[in-house]
């Protein structure tokens, strides 16, 4: 190593050493991995010249005896996620007004900033894509309302970028303007974190076919948030590589609204009848003065909040109270619905938090609590 790097290699040392970075892992450092150990940018630059200067000569590849051949499926894991692709509209003309390293610094703070709204809902940022970016929710760490937190992610993206260029106002930067494309379906996660399914190229398209500073969803989405956004429904669209017509929405805005079944239309509950049995004899003891306890428990998009609305639904007239908690990781605020028809028993229906301390840890579920029958007229 030449003696210009003698000094920044030497002032590092000790951290290389209690990091075991060495030479085999040496050609894979970046600049982000020197800023963690703390190398001041005048170093790291320094160093990654001198790291590639040894990567040309060979000194730091040695020969590796190829390992068993394993089979990729072995890893691979088949999930319900969401996907987000982010890009900036026009992105060549603006970038044609800046000088190049300006343009890199304006693209790197608006990354910056969406690839914190994402982590911020629980969102995992799979590629940076030059000036856009490729998101996952339900990756690595599944949660009961993914697609909720990919559209919150996208309408804190706009957010951010409208406060960028507030903030750039009076300069010479140009105004950024975002589309955003979201769907939901089942997706196959391999090792190595690539995502194979129709999900990811619905998703590009669907971002491919949105207007400037525009989020749009597709039905799939839709169906998991209604009621949670104002959408306009934009009808059915031909996507390039999709067979099929894909219904779009636009979302608005955040409703405000504490529950994402009141405003969708159900489909006929199919195989659940056990389950509901169960509900129903439960309900029965309750009204006799049994108090009861029912716990259902399920993986994300199970079905769980499907089916105490089912078992709501078929209460019908039947005198009764239902208080309802919601328990969204986005908002921490519980809320409580009641209504009264007359003396019966109280009902309660929440979903847990992941990390909430039911009987069954990190576990979401829903649960039902009877009361003892109410005696005032």
């Amino acid at each position: 190593m030449n003696r210009s790097v003698d000094s920044p290699v030497s002032r590092y040392e000790s951290a290389f050493r209690d990091n075991s970075i060495d030479a085999d892992v040496l050609p894979d450092l970046t600049d982000g991995h020197l800023a963690q150990l703390g190398v001041n940018l005048g170093d790291r630059k320094r160093l990654l010249k001198a790291i590639a200067s040894l990567g040309a000569t060979g000194l730091a590849a040695k020969p590796t005896r190829p390992g068993p051949l394993s089979s990729s499926t072995d890893a691979a894991e088949r999930r319900p996620i969401t996907v987000m692709f982010c890009d900036l509209v026009g992105s060549t003309s603006l970038a044609a007004k800046l000088d190049a390293e300006d343009w890199r610094n304006l693209v790197g703070a608006y990354l910056d900033e969406a690839s914190q709204a994402v982590t911020g809902f629980g969102g995992h940022v799979l590629k940076r894509l030059g000036d856009g970016l490729m998101a996952l929710f339900g990756y690595p760490k599944a949660q009961e309302n993914d697609a909720e937190r990919a559209v919150r992610a996208a309408l804190a993206i706009q957010r951010a970028l409208a406060e960028l260029n507030a903030r750039n106002a009076g300069t010479r930067a140009p105004q950024l303007i975002a589309r955003i494309g979201l769907e939901s379906g089942p997706v196959v996660v391999d090792a190595t974190g690539e995502v194979f399914g129709e999900a990811p190229n619905v998703a590009a398209r669907v971002q491919g076919a949105a207007e400037p500073g525009a989020i749009l969803i597709t039905a799939a989405v839709q169906r998991q948030t209604a009621g949670l956004f104002v959408a306009e429904d934009l009808g059915a669209h031909e996507l390039k590589g999709v067979s099929e017509l894909v219904t779009l929405y636009r979302i608005v805005r955040a409703s405000g609204g504490g529950r994402r079944g009141g405003s969708r239309a159900l489909t006929p509950l199919v195989g659940r009848e056990e389950e509901l049995d169960i509900l129903s004899r439960r309900w029965e003891r309750a009204r006799k003065g049994e108090g009861q306890l029912a716990l259902v428990v399920g993986e994300p998009g199970l079905g769980k909040s499907r089916l105490i609305e089912e078992f709501r639904s078929r209460l019908g007239e039947t005198p009764h109270t239902w208080v309802e908690w919601s328990s969204s990781q986005l908002l921490q605020i519980p809320r409580c619905t009641r209504s009264q028809n007359g003396a019966a028993c109280g009902s309660a229906a929440r979903t847990c938090p992941p990390n909430s301390a039911s009987p069954i840890s990190r576990t979401p579920c829903s649960w039902l609590d009877w009361t003892r029958p109410n005696t005032r007229p």
